[in-house]
């Protein structure tokens, strides 16, 4: 697997760059822009550190666990009313890094595989 090419690290890290910008561009309600703009760069920072070095099983579990959190962060930061998009771009955004996320670690856990001699 080459550096820079995965689109699961791509989408992952194009989600972050959405979330962190609608935090920025849209109205806080409760804990949103925190809570969005943290999860927003973490998710970004984890894409491009899954592009940058492909066969890192831990980051992708890492990334999962980011959708994870950023698919909660609605209720967890107090901004879950359906009147409020920036909670539909954090459960939407969260799902679909969970989904990027679980079909990239097999392939990771493949490669690492090949690169770690037994």
């Amino acid at each position: 697997m080459k550096k820079w090419t995965r689109w699961e690290d791509w989408v992952a890290a194009g989600i972050g760059l959405v979330v962190a910008l609608s935090a920025l561009l849209m109205p806080a309600m409760g804990a949103s822009m925190a809570w969005m703009l943290t999860l927003g760069v973490l998710l970004i920072a984890a894409g491009v550190l899954n592009l940058a070095m492909p066969g890192m099983v831990a980051m992708e579990y890492v990334q999962l666990a980011l959708g994870a959190l950023l698919f909660v962060a609605p209720w967890l930061g107090g901004y879950a009313d359906m009147q409020y998009g920036g909670a539909w771009i954090s459960w939407i955004g969260g799902a679909v890094a969970v989904v990027v996320a679980a079909l990239a670690v097999r392939p990771a856990m493949h490669m690492h595989d090949r690169a770690v001699p037994h």
